[in-house]
């Protein structure tokens, strides 16, 4: 299976999605977002199929959101997505990409809705959270 992760390894709801895909047998393809961000269609196109607006794709702690006056609800998509091309720390992490969906996985198990079932055994995140039992059955 094909899993691609726009990943931010400072970031630990990023470090625990990457380590449930890989729990799950899948070495994906990981980008690091800040480095190499998507373009503009890439982002458009991972956040329609995720379900989300532009605005729900913003990440608002520890970006220069409040100083570029993104909270201004008159502000088109257009200018959204052009302040999170320019500024890629705007855009919200993980974004993660399988054939059976896209996702925003913010909480991090929310990976385990596009992955396949084929998960390695017992999974806690870094904060000690147990996620998958022995079995790789998911908890919460």
């Amino acid at each position: 299976m094909t899993v691609t992760i726009y990943h931010n390894p400072d970031c630990g709801t990023s470090r625990n999605t990457l380590a449930m895909i890989r729990n799950a047998g899948i070495e994906p393809s990981v980008i690091d977002y800040l480095q190499n961000p998507p373009g503009r269609d890439q982002l458009k196109t991972m956040i329609a199929a995720a379900g989300l607006s532009v605005r729900a794709a913003i990440r608002e702690k520890g970006t220069p959101y409040d100083a570029l006056g993104l909270a201004d609800p008159a502000l088109s998509d257009d200018q959204l997505l052009n302040a999170m091309l320019a500024h890629p720390i705007l855009i919200n992490r993980p974004f993660v990409i399988t054939p059976i969906g896209t996702r925003l996985c913010r909480p991090s198990e929310v990976v385990l809705d596009i992955l396949p079932d084929t998960h390695q055994g017992a999974f806690a995140k870094e904060d000690g959270e147990q996620v998958l039992d022995a079995g790789g059955k998911r908890l919460v």
